[in-house]
């Protein structure tokens, strides 16, 4: 093996002269070869140390456990009649059955800015779990090389009195230093990082699921106001119409005037809701134009196709307040942004304990001083290397360390108690999508009767003030009765439709569409690897996408790293 290992090295063979005639020559191979081979003999007595190592390392910090919820046993409003079973909220705004609502849903997806920045968010939490993995593997790696020119001071006391006052050197080398996982500090790193991952993944679909909802309440209200428009006009022309009665009857002697100035104020009234109700249009566009990432243009062309308030069904399952822990990704969040903040807890008690490291450095150099020559760099006897263990250990650090230590536990209360208190939210947010969504449809039911009968009322009182049997103050009363009745059973219809829509959101559903889609549209990614080398971390088009550099599948992370259930 030697004789091999003196081959690669083009070093001379024991009993061979190969050109090297001069006896010092050959000593100066024989030098830089027995050199040589206590250099890989030491690598080998510090690699096996180096494995050893970690078998005995520990991993210091809390291991992260769920934390308690306060979570109660059924939803208070369950035992409607209007509550079924649990189902699959994946597409809850279909079950409107509005097929506008439907392509508004899917171009907020695909345009909706908001959405994409959690989406480069993802994007940087995946990068920077791939920067705490590379933790694992030597932190510095230099390599470099240089030539310089050097005079000395002949009145320096530090300068060699023996060496040239001129001369030139040249060196090249390679240098490592690898800080051991000993304490854990490295995998805690990894495991807060894949926690933060996993965590801008659940923000994202919390994102989403905001989004979906946003943009069916915004197109309810719309359809909402349309309906009330429509309703201010219709009654402006029945209003217009008892106005003439008044007019005709004030010129024929059989009213005052009176009676005219009372139709025209109502009139009035009525007519001025209008613009007020298109003020309220135009800002429920405005807004649908900025969720689906659209600059100031007509949706008319967009919006055709359906007309009238969204119908809602008839039933809706909710299931327990359990089931909104494993789908309502604010919860998943808020629990992931725990647990990353839990292995930072480890990381800072870490700098507790002594660091140990190995380093290592490997080159050569040389000189034109002494019969030397440049060229020597790239021979055995300007060989010049260093390897060996080291530790470091903050010592004296005044309880700087031991207060860090504190403030990332305190850090860990504060998350978890705004986990609980997320938890207690999304019980509320359901309670009052429930709330609204129950009650409005009992309202509804009673405002269809008061319009039923508002109606009667004011067919009557036209006949009995064309009878002359009654005032016109009757028939303005009956008019304001009608259209009051209309106005509000066109927003207590929508109320129906809003708080379906506020239940769904509230069970944290429709966040699921994003299944086998990249965080950002291919426009974007086009974009960003146009810009920047993102390698695996962000594949083109048509490539799978793995869920973090290095790491296979969330499954795949450890038994300590948690996956998301979803």
């Amino acid at each position: 093996m030697r004789a091999k290992l003196r081959h690669i090295l083009n070093l001379p063979v024991r009993g061979r002269s190969d050109g090297l005639n001069s006896a010092g020559k050959l000593a100066d191979a024989r030098t830089g070869y027995y050199r040589y081979w206590r250099f890989l003999t030491n690598c080998r007595r510090i690699g096996t140390l180096t494995l050893l190592l970690p078998l005995a390392a520990c991993l210091l910090g809390p291991d992260f456990k769920d934390p308690p919820a306060p979570i109660s046993e059924k939803f208070l409003k369950a035992a409607g009649p209007a509550l079924a079973d649990a189902q699959d909220y994946r597409d809850w705004w279909k079950s409107f059955h509005d097929p506008v609502l439907n392509h508004l849903i899917e171009l907020a997806y695909a345009q909706n800015l908001t959405l994409m920045g959690a989406g480069t968010q993802v994007l940087q939490a995946r990068a920077a779990l791939g920067i705490a993995i590379g933790e694992f593997y030597p932190q510095s790696q230099e390599a470099g090389g240089g030539l310089k020119y050097s005079g000395q001071s002949r009145t320096d006391p530090l300068s060699t009195p023996l060496a040239p006052r001129y001369f030139w050197r040249d060196n090249l080398g390679l240098g490592v230093a690898w800080e051991l996982d000993f304490w854990g500090k490295f995998r805690r790193g990894v495991e807060s990082a894949d926690a933060a991952y996993l965590a801008s993944i659940a923000t994202y679909d919390d994102v989403l699921v905001t989004l979906l909802g946003d943009v069916t309440t915004t197109y309810i209200g719309i359809r909402t106001t349309q309906r009330q428009i429509e309703i201010a006009k219709d009654n402006v022309l029945k209003q217009r119409k008892a106005l003439e009665v008044a007019q005709a009857r004030y010129t024929g002697g059989a009213a005052s005037k009176l009676a005219v100035y009372q139709a025209e104020n109502v009139l009035g009234q009525t007519e001025a809701a209008i613009p007020q109700l298109q003020i309220q249009l135009d800002h429920g566009l405005d807004a649908l134009r900025l969720l689906l990432g659209m600059p100031p243009q007509s949706l008319d062309a967009l919006l055709s196709g359906s007309s009238g308030i969204p119908v809602p069904p008839t039933y809706v399952a909710v299931g327990i307040p359990a089931d909104l822990i494993r789908r309502r990704p604010d919860i998943r969040a808020a629990e992931l942004q725990a647990a990353a903040q839990s292995a930072q807890i480890g990381m800072a008690e870490a700098d507790l304990y002594p660091a140990f490291s190995l380093t290592g450095a490997f080159g050569s150099a040389a000189s034109n001083v002494r019969g030397a020559k440049l060229s020597d760099v790239f021979t055995g006897k300007g060989i010049l290397f260093g390897f060996g263990p080291s530790f470091s250990w903050n010592i004296l650090n005044y309880g700087q360390i031991t207060n860090n230590v504190r403030v990332q536990d305190a850090k860990l209360q504060q998350l978890l108690l705004n986990y609980q208190n997320t938890v207690l939210t999304a019980q509320k947010d359901v309670e009052d999508g429930l709330a609204t969504f129950l009650d409005s449809q009992t309202q509804v039911a009673h405002l269809r009767e008061s319009v039923v009968a508002a109606n009667a009322a004011l067919r009557i009182a036209l006949t009995e003030f064309n009878l002359g049997t009654r005032d016109f103050t009757t028939v303005l009363t009956a008019e304001q009765n009608l259209y009051s009745a209309q106005n509000a059973l066109a927003v207590a219809s929508g109320n129906v439709s809003s708080g379906l829509t506020e239940v769904f959101r509230a069970l944290g559903g429709g966040w699921q569409i994003r299944d086998g889609n990249e965080f950002v549209p291919p426009a974007v990614r086009d974009e960003m690897r146009a810009r920047t080398n993102w390698g695996d971390v962000l594949p083109p088009a048509g490539q799978p996408q793995p869920p973090a550099p290095g790491l296979p599948s969330s499954q795949d992370i450890g038994p300590r790293v948690r996956a998301p259930e979803w």
